[in-house]
């Protein structure tokens, strides 16, 4: 996959479709790694006329780990030290921004999900003159005060992780069907699959930590998103028990004009089920026409 050196980093990135079409910046949540976009969602996004660009972000897959910054205290940052607070999610936008500039685009429809919608939400507010139109699903503008875990959600956080292969991928399958989206249906065999392949692309637990130690210490997005005027997309289930529908709401709420799309059943994960819905609203905020529907 190719790299390109941007904000200081490494950053590895691939891209999708036509490089003529119209560009959508697609960020990853927390651990995630670009090959947790499906192949399928990113195929229909081509067939809808957008070039899809998907990245590892910093501490994540094959892009720069910034293991000099050492283990943080996610807990003390929350409470309000900062002292090993290692970056935030505004620097994770730049980083974002200036991988767009390393290739060569001068603006882009920005998409973020969960970790990566708040990113996004940063690119918006930081990055106005790159920003096309903005699209936030299953996150929140500030996650200590609005759209919060469920208690039970933050118990299994605190949880120790698993540190072998068939661990991880028997925990995905677990959280999964607790967090996910049963109703609308959960395909087990791509989340073991994409689970065991991001296993071997790169495993940092201390990485992982440093992008939640960012989530927990960065400040309140709300009074940046009330000046943000290009389209905006929010998008959430109904049952996310990670990120509460509040934190949608609040995101929606604070971003003039924003359009709320609220989705039934549907938990902290994007299921094949809801793909035509939320293709079709990201067609109407960027502008971009519906080429063909997502094959089934």
């Amino acid at each position: 996959m190719p790299t390109v050196q941007a904000n200081g980093l490494e950053l590895c990135y691939e891209a999708h479709g036509r490089p003529t079409d119209a560009p959508l910046l697609m960020i990853h949540g927390h651990g995630a790694q670009l090959i947790a976009w499906h192949d399928a969602l990113l195929a229909a996004l081509v067939e809808r006329g957008l070039y899809a660009i998907c990245f590892d972000n910093r501490d994540a897959g094959l892009s720069t780990h910034l293991t000099q910054l050492g283990e943080p205290d996610p807990f003390a940052i929350a409470g309000g030290d900062l002292t090993t607070l290692p970056y935030t999610i505004e620097d994770m936008a730049d980083d974002a921004v200036a991988l767009l500039d390393a290739l060569g685009i001068a603006a882009a429809h920005v998409l973020g999900v969960s970790m990566g919608g708040m990113i996004a939400q940063s690119v918006a507010i930081r990055h106005p003159r790159v920003t096309l139109s903005l699209t936030s699903i299953m996150s929140t503008p500030d996650p200590i005060h609005v759209g919060s875990p469920t208690p039970e959600e933050l118990e299994h956080m605190l949880e120790t992780g698993p540190t072998t292969r068939q661990g991880l991928i028997d925990q995905a399958l677990v959280s999964w069907r607790r967090t996910g989206s049963p109703a609308l249906g959960i395909d087990e065999a791509w989340v073991a699959e994409v689970t065991g392949r991001a296993f071997d692309r790169a495993f940092d637990p201390a990485g992982t930590l440093r992008q939640f130690a960012a989530i927990v210490g960065s400040p309140d997005r709300r009074p940046g998103l009330a000046a943000v005027a290009v389209p905006t997309l929010v998008v959430h289930g109904t049952i996310d028990p990670l990120v509460t529908p509040p934190g949608g709401e609040a995101t929606a709420t604070a971003v003039p004009g924003a359009t709320l799309l609220l989705i039934d059943e549907m938990g902290h994960d994007l299921p094949r089920a809801v793909w035509p819905q939320v293709l079709d609203a990201l067609a109407s905020v960027t502008g971009v026409g519906v080429r063909s529907a997502v094959r089934r």
